[in-house]
């Protein structure tokens, strides 16, 4: 009998530690995705958004925005890594690297770095660093992220667990590799949108991004085919019918996308992000709710060698229909508010 011809996608005993994934297939990017990924999520940094703006201050054009490139990766990773996955728990050591424009095309590699089953024998979380590449080999994007797999068969046999030890956070003098020098007396603040640059923020700040965006069942299967991410849960309303939410699951990066989105609003010059400390995907979403976002500046670092542009280290709160005039995060139980969905840590520069 002809070997099966189909994927039916790798289950938790399938990973191997060390195991080298190479993920079809390479995505040339172009402005299509960008007009797109706009239509989507309504970013509105003035350096992703017109190239005469992003020229001026030193870019060879306008780069395409830091999460699309991020998708894209993530997207080559699903039908190796989790199409068969419950749920993306979270990301760390995540750096981008290098800038991404129209017309680069970029590929991906993972390294299983961990490997832990759970007590119900059901499902176990995987751990992998992926690396995204141009097609000049240069390194865009390199992150691990940890995602909950079920099992082909319960009494399966599985190695020792093993977890990673990951970074807490990314230090400042890794900061700013995809910045190339910039001429902060050609950044217009006006059309940026905002005044205020790096020295203007305080640590312990907090800004309500006040608007709202209600995602509509359309949009967040149209992203996740924009990442050719074709994992399961988030299209197959057949099965998902049949399964623990009776729905489809909204992508977690769509959420972190407009949660970032909505940010522009009180953070306009934060133009770039330039890596996650760590993040989580606390709630799921479905289709129907509203996403609101506050953020709260954790830390602000100077970049070594760099003194056109600063860092901040920014914690991105999104919720489901709750305002966050209030700064929601923890009940008075100390566990999450229900209505939080993301918890994300992550630095990013904007000009000095």
């Amino acid at each position: 009998m002809s070997k099966s011809k189909i994927n039916v996608g790798n289950f938790f005993e399938d990973f191997k530690l060390g195991q080298i994934i190479r993920h079809a297939a390479p995505r040339t990017v172009t402005v299509g995705e960008t007009a797109l990924y706009t239509a989507l999520y309504l970013p509105r940094f003035a350096v992703q958004s017109s190239k005469a703006f992003a020229q001026a201050i030193g870019y060879a054009e306008a780069p395409i925005d830091d999460l699309l490139v991020f998708h894209l990766v993530l997207g080559k990773t699903v039908p190796d890594v989790s199409l068969n996955a419950l749920a993306n728990l979270g990301y760390a050591d995540f750096k981008f690297l290098a800038p991404v424009y129209p017309g680069d095309t970029l590929d991906a590699v993972s390294e299983v770095i961990g490997l832990k089953e759970n007590s119900n024998k059901e499902t176990g979380v995987v751990y992998v660093r992926t690396t995204g590449k141009n097609q000049r080999g240069e390194t865009v994007l390199s992150y691990a992220r940890w995602v909950m797999v079920k099992k082909r068969d319960k009494n399966a046999a599985v190695g020792p667990d093993v977890v990673p030890e990951l970074p807490k956070a990314v230090p400042p003098s890794e900061l700013g590799k995809a910045v190339p020098t910039i001429r902060v007396a050609a950044y217009d603040k006006a059309l940026a949108g905002s005044p205020f640059f790096w020295s203007d923020y305080e640590k312990g700040e907090k800004i309500d991004h006040i608007d709202g965006m209600t995602v509509e069942e359309a949009e967040h299967m149209l992203a996740t085919r924009l990442y050719q991410n074709n994992s399961k849960v988030h299209f197959n309303q057949y099965y998902e019918a049949q399964g623990r939410f009776g729905k489809r699951i909204i992508y977690g990066g769509h959420v972190i996308s407009m949660a970032r989105a909505l940010s522009f609003n009180g953070l306009e010059n934060v133009f770039h992000i330039s890596a996650v400390n760590g993040g989580r995907h606390v709630n799921p979403l479905f289709a129907g709710g509203t996403i609101f976002a506050w953020s709260e500046v954790l830390d602000k670092a100077e970049i070594p060698g760099r003194a056109d542009i600063g860092a901040l280290r920014l914690r991105l709160v999104a919720t489901k229909d709750k305002p966050c005039a209030d700064f929601p995060l923890n009940g008075p139980d100390g566990k999450p508010d229900p209505a939080v969905l993301l918890d994300l840590d992550y630095w990013a520069v904007l000009p000095r």
